[in-house]
């Protein structure tokens, strides 16, 4: 697939995937939707892969759906809306028409590589939701962040309603997403949101490092592995079940060639080499990891 609306570069085992409309400040349209869900679609195939950073070019990262496109953006009933169409690869148990920024941020949540969001500006709407599907996010010291459904007469969406509170808390998330007000980056730090708070033209540096840091030094079984643990045992009952999970997951990792590179790396003094795939035993116990 081609791309029109995001850039895709690769450059030393880090993707960074760039949404691509900066004169409409990034905001979303059905195209670039597909185009980020082929994406990140591609890059959990892509060996040379290790690490996603996805950001936004000019002065926005993203103004959520791109409301001057059509009169009723959200209603199912235009034909030229986001709810207009089912989403691809729909199953009779899911609700049709689907929400495209939900199935956007699943498509970053199934990934088989650890995502960072580099938020460069403003995020609002679907802009904002989105990022939460990341694994780790920085933000620009001038950004603002908002969960602005309820002043657009609309509902959460990209599956916000499900990360956010589990991100932030019940109360944060209640405040942000009831009042839909806009959250400077401090209180989006002190909250948890986002992981650290950097000058503008610092945040996508800090996060590419970020980025370099997991691929050259880290097992990318181990991290994606270990992303979907932490997520799964959050629905579990006490930490015996946890206890269990882990146990099942060190059994498999521990049986691997990375777990074996892992430790002659370091008693040799040297850089892993970690060569190890999502595949076999640890996939099926990956897959089984869901929430």
């Amino acid at each position: 697939m081609s791309y029109t609306e995001i850039e895709y570069v690769v450059e030393q085992s880090v993707l960074t995937i760039r949404l691509n409309r900066p004169e409409k400040l990034n905001a979303l349209t059905m195209t670039m939707i597909d185009e980020l869900c082929d994406a990140f679609c591609q890059a959990s195939q892509d060996d040379q892969i290790g690490v996603i950073v996805l950001t936004g070019n000019g002065r926005a990262f993203c103004a959520g759906a791109d409301l001057g496109l059509v009169g009723d953006t959200f209603n199912a009933n235009n034909p030229d809306s986001f709810m207009a169409r089912a989403a691809p690869q729909s199953e009779s148990n899911w609700y049709e028409p689907r929400d495209p920024g939900g199935v956007l941020a699943l498509a970053i949540y199934d990934c088989h590589k650890p995502v960072i969001a580099a938020i460069n500006g403003p995020a609002v709407g679907a802009g904002a939701a989105m990022t939460l599907a990341a694994d780790v996010r920085y933000i620009s010291e001038s950004a603002i962040i908002g969960f602005v459904f309820s002043r657009r007469g609309i509902l959460p969406d990209c599956c916000s309603s499900w990360f956010l509170p589990r991100i932030v808390g019940m109360g944060y998330a209640q405040d942000w997403v009831i009042s839909g007000r806009l959250v400077e980056a401090e209180e989006a730090a002190r909250s948890g949101l986002v992981n650290a708070v950097h000058p503008p033209d610092e945040v996508l540096t800090a996060a590419l490092a970020w980025a370099k840091v997991v691929a050259d030094q880290c097992s990318g079984v181990s991290a994606v592995v270990a992303r979907k643990m932490l997520d799964y045992n959050q629905i579990l009952a006490d930490p015996a079940s946890a206890h269990n999970v882990e146990s099942r997951g060190q059994h498999l990792a521990g049986m691997s060639a990375d777990a074996a590179e892992g430790v002659a790396a370091f008693l040799e003094k040297r850089p892993a080499r970690f060569t190890g795939k999502l595949e076999g035993k640890i996939l099926k116990y990956f897959n089984e990891l869901t929430c």
